[in-house]
């Protein structure tokens, strides 16, 4: 089936599961052409067609992020929560300022889980060479914050990304990250996340 036909079963779907399937199928496909139609069916109340759509740009990679972000639409947060999800596990430099605004600010927990995971996927390559201490400073700064969410599912996903920017930062920060989490034992209240810090302490201590 050729992917115009792909993309016109998707907008001529009848019913939620008929939607699925054609996402699926769209996704699947794996084609650039797919891009705008998976980005408008996030903003349909169809979970699990979200989900195949973000699947599928996830797939996609790098060349789905730029239309994500240009079609980010404020008034639509379901949307807006799909859209940072794929982002999210994309990692292109490019999501930056929404996964730390996302990260900070998001009442959805699980959106808030998402970009703070998101961090730790970043692809650090992608920026300047002389500016990538700088902005991993930046995002260690956001992950402390994100240290103080009410939810413990937030702070596990913090932990998670801090793991990961200790493993790929200077060696400096990289230290400065390990005190930091070994000071945060002491601190955090929930068993799983301290065992979760305990795991990153014994990797790579």
């Amino acid at each position: 089936m050729s992917i115009e036909n792909k993309i016109k079963k998707v907008k001529e779907a009848d019913s939620a599961q008929s939607l699925l399937n054609a996402v699926k199928n769209l996704a699947a496909s794996r084609d650039v052409a797919a891009i705008p139609t998976l980005i408008e069916v996030l903003g349909y109340n169809n979970p699990g067609a979200a989900v195949a759509a973000v699947d599928g740009l996830i797939e996609l990679g790098e060349v789905a992020v730029a239309p994500i972000l240009s079609q980010l639409d404020s008034y639509n947060y379901g949307a807006r929560a799909w859209a940072v999800r794929a982002i999210a596990a994309i990692g292109d430099s490019r999501g930056l300022e929404l996964l730390l605004d996302s990260a900070e600010h998001d009442f959805s927990l699980s959106v808030r889980r998402s970009a703070a995971k998101g961090l730790g996927n970043i692809i650090w390559e992608q920026f300047p060479v002389t500016e990538v201490l700088k902005i991993q400073k930046l995002v260690l700064d956001s992950l402390h914050k994100v240290e103080q969410d009410s939810e413990w599912v937030v702070r596990y996903a913090a932990v998670v990304s801090l793991e990961s920017l200790a493993k790929t930062t200077q060696y400096l920060l990289g230290k400065e990250i390990l005190q930091h989490l070994q000071n945060r034992l002491d601190l955090e209240p929930d068993m799983t996340v301290r065992s979760r810090i305990k795991l990153v302490l014994e990797r790579i201590s």
